[in-house]
């Protein structure tokens, strides 16, 4: 009957938004959710309006347990919408939110400012922290409070969290938060390596601004179609304009966003809550995938507190960030959870706080800390496309192509929002491009479990001076399948390029002309099972995860000139080029 009423509310919704509600449904019943058994029949109480500002209120959604007796509180905050208002994603979230108050609990879900029926203007993150905290006083003074408060949330859901618990004296009551696949900070995420994260931005835009305005019909639309409408206009220039192609109308987020490219300017410096994460009393667990596109800045966030000696959580999974199957998990482990934190119900909480999933094996192992330790084995990229632990010897040919923004190399599978093909794909279509150079191991010889952030260090000369260099993992099939595993870039620029936590690469000059390029290629949980090759990928771009490198210099939002740039490879005793590996024994 459960699956029945989905479908109809998905066939209200629109059929794009039927298709997904049934996918997702299917799933959710193939793969149970394995939670302790529900304990309660549920009310929901709808559109309360909670007062944030003096004639400013926010709509929210109350579910509770109908049974006597107090329990604890979880607030959700979100920008997508609550249940059928949402459409499909707040279908989804409703769905895990009662299975929250089955378990007794009150779970106050909440439409963030200016978004379906609460007041204000959407500006995004910037009133955040202002409307958390004023929501959790109102909780505060609700006869069913019993003083034990949570959050929890994927996404932008995750950011909320953290802007409410940044300042604990002003939320005592709040115990515990679970920031799922989100960063405290996102200019990192938006400005990608120095690049711009287009494909990114642009789905998130059409997810929000399509839907979710208090003044305009609610649009919802498929993952189908949002590839459809994107593909179109991914290499449109300027990139400036394409947000009125997109969705008829001019969004000043999105150009915020492509004119203020220096991390310290106000428009983000006043949403970065990242120096502050430290501060947080709440217990945290954190949570996320190994192909979602902000990796990178959660497992910052989690070593922020293990420096504050907070002890955070970890879990990450082979998940990308739409994958419905870590909303499964993040149920499961979010009661688990909350009842250890709220509760006091510790026995199901697991004795190491890291639990990651080993992509490759096929298995979960726990460690007392992240990242575990491990040798740092050099693999040298070497004549004839070769990857070896053997030095490179003098006299080695460096390898070259030519990359040309006009025909830019393209992006596929990775972190990225919407992945409905899959985050892992065969790469060999993607090898066989002329921009694009490859180097393999032989057949190896022993499993390899690769644990941790990886690195490649690249010596490497180009005929412009703004470019990029992009290099990715490949784990290669006894069949030939070439498939991803992590990846990263780095934007080369004349000027020596800022340095933040997040973004790990370096780029120097040695000599006249040569760069010397240490490219953050993320972290993973991998093993290279015997037989199989361990295969780098080394090319100039990946468009449209990572906007195009013009090779002009200009700003990447109004320009439209484009060159092309000849790239050598140094593979030699002198440049020692090499994919370093965190390897496990």
């Amino acid at each position: 009957m459960r699956k029945r009423s989905l479908i109809l509310i998905g066939l209200a919704a629109g059929a794009g938004a039927a298709a997904l509600i049934y996918r997702n449904w299917r799933h959710i019943v193939r793969h149970p959710l394995k939670l302790s058994p529900a304990t309660h029949g549920i009310s929901v109480e709808r559109n309360i309006p909670i007062e944030v500002d003096p004639g400013l209120a926010l709509m929210a959604d109350h579910y509770y347990p109908k049974a006597a007796g107090t329990f604890p509180t979880i607030l959700v905050r979100s920008p997508y919408g609550r249940e059928l208002r949402g459409g499909p994603v707040g279908l989804i979230y409703g769905f895990l939110l009662r299975r929250l108050a089955e378990r007794g609990y009150h779970v106050v879900a909440q439409d963030t400012r200016g978004r379906y029926e609460s007041d204000g203007e959407f500006d995004p993150f910037v009133h955040e922290a202002w409307d958390g905290q004023a929501t959790i006083r109102w909780i505060e003074q609700q006869p069913w409070f019993n003083g034990s408060l949570g959050m929890t949330g994927p996404s932008y859901l995750g950011y909320t969290q953290y802007a409410a618990a940044l300042e604990p004296e002003r939320v005592p009551h709040l115990k515990a938060i679970m920031p799922i696949m989100t960063s405290s900070q996102f200019y990192t995420v938006i400005h990608a390596d120095g690049s711009f994260a287009l494909d990114m931005v642009l789905h998130w835009m059409q997810i929000t601004f399509l839907a979710g305005r208090p003044d305009r019909k609610r649009r919802f639309i498929s993952p189908q179609e949002e590839d459809r409408r994107l593909t179109r206009i991914f290499d449109h220039v300027p990139v400036q304009d394409i947000d009125e192609l997109l969705l008829g109308e001019r969004v000043d987020f999105y150009h915020e966003a492509l004119a203020h490219t220096d991390r310290n300017a106000l428009r983000w410096r006043t949403v970065d809550l990242s120096d502050r994460v430290g501060n947080i009393e709440a217990a945290a667990h954190l949570m996320t995938g190994w192909h979602d596109f902000m990796l990178r800045e959660l497992l910052a966030d989690y070593q922020r507190l293990v420096v504050a000696e907070r002890s955070p959580y970890l879990t990450i999974g082979p998940w990308y960030h739409a994958d419905i199957r870590y909303l499964r998990e993040a149920i499961r482990l979010g009661v688990e959870w909350f009842d250890a934190q709220l509760k006091g119900q510790r026995a199901n909480l697991r004795t190491k706080p890291v639990r990651v999933y080993v992509m490759g094996a096929d298995d979960w192992r726990e460690f007392d800390a992240w990242p575990p330790k491990a040798l740092r084995i050099r693999y040298y990229l070497r004549e004839q496309r070769h990857l070896s632990i053997e030095p490179p010897q003098n006299g080695e040919t460096p390898d070259r192509y030519r990359y040309d923004p006009a025909d830019p190399t393209p992006n596929l599978g990775g972190p990225l929002i919407n992945l409905p093909k899959g985050a892992v794909r065969d790469n060999r279509e993607l090898e066989a491009r002329s921009d694009v150079v490859v180097y393999t191991t032989p057949p190896l010889d022993r499993d390899l479990d690769v644990i941790g952030p990886i690195r490649l260090e690249l010596f490497a000369r180009s005929t412009l001076a703004h470019t990029d260099f992009f290099g990715r993992v490949c784990d290669v099939q006894p069949n030939g399948k070439s498939l991803n595993v992590c990846d990263g870039l780095i934007r080369v620029k004349p000027e020596p390029p800022v340095e933040h936590p997040e973004h790990n690469g370096r780029a120097k000059r040695c000599g006249t002309d040569t760069l010397h390029l240490e490219i953050d290629l993320w972290a993973t949980a991998y093993r290279f099972k015997r037989g199989h090759c361990l295969r780098l990928i080394v090319s100039s771009g990946a468009h449209p995860r990572w906007l195009r490198n013009y090779g002009t210099g200009e700003p990447f939002g109004a320009a439209t000139d484009m060159r092309a740039a000849d790239q050598t490879l140094f593979h030699d005793r002198e440049h020692p080029s090499a994919l370093i590996l965190p390897i496990l024994d």
